[in-house]
């Protein structure tokens, strides 16, 4: 995939913008943090469609590209920032 709005990728970008980009961490996080915070969002609450595995192979399609790892940098680079200006 090619790079998207700064981001690896398509899918990192919508995913740090609608589902990570509003939660306030305040300690550093893994990308297998975002991966299960991520996974959790999308799959829990998940019974409202007709075709409920169709709709959920292509979510996890489409989260199987995300770089967590880019997006764990940067709200831990956010974080560090934070914690330098406090100091």
């Amino acid at each position: 995939m090619n790079e998207y709005n700064g981001w690896a990728n398509y899918a990192t970008w919508r995913i740090n913008l609608e589902i990570l980009g509003d939660i306030e961490f305040e300690d550093r996080v893994s990308a297998d943090d975002l991966k299960e915070i991520v996974e959790d969002c999308v799959f829990t609450n998940f019974d409202t469609c007709d075709t409920p595995r169709l709709v959920e192979d292509y979510a996890k399609a489409f989260i199987s590209e995300v770089n967590f790892y880019e997006i764990a940098r940067s709200i831990n680079e956010e974080i560090d920032l934070q914690t330098k200006n406090e100091y």
